[in-house]
């Protein structure tokens, strides 16, 4: 599986110890940066990753910052990604079977390495469901508002 993942510079020890874990593992990693702590700004490769998964340059992604909440709200702005800020396995699993999520967001201060890596490992092995969830992904692609009275 081709694998984009992406950070700020508060993540950066992180992404490289995830990309290098990910390739010895047999992923094909790609690493869309950036490759030093120097300051950047996470929607720029929060959009990047974005781009990557939607262009289907790779087919999931890990995108991390100092929080998880910065770069994920970056690359859910792109109608075709369904990214989810996960701290543990288990939301990293039910973010696949339930929501179909082709990305998870970790936080760099907030995520252990060894935690990282099982988040990443239930995402990667975890199925869509489909079914039941199959018509609230469509929603989540197809947005209709509507103002609603209190």
């Amino acid at each position: 599986m081709r694998i984009a993942i992406a950070s700020d510079h508060a993540a950066v020890a992180l992404k490289s110890a995830l990309a290098a874990w990910l390739a010895d593992t047999g992923h094909d990693v790609l690493d869309l940066g950036p490759a030093s702590d120097a300051r950047v700004d996470y929607p720029d490769f929060g959009y990047k990753l974005a781009a990557a998964i939607a262009s289907g340059e790779a087919t999931r992604g890990i995108a991390i910052c100092g929080s998880g909440i910065g770069i994920s709200i970056a690359v859910n702005r792109h109608p075709a990604l369904r990214c989810a800020l996960v701290g543990e396995p288990y939301s990293a699993m039910l973010a696949r079977e339930h929501n179909d999520a082709n990305v998870i967001a970790l936080g760099a201060r907030l995520t252990g390495e060894d935690m990282a890596k099982a988040c990443i490992a239930a995402f990667l092995a975890t199925e869509f469901a489909g079914g039941r969830h199959t018509g609230r992904i469509d929603k989540l692609s197809h947005p209709h508002f509507e103002e609603t009275s209190a």
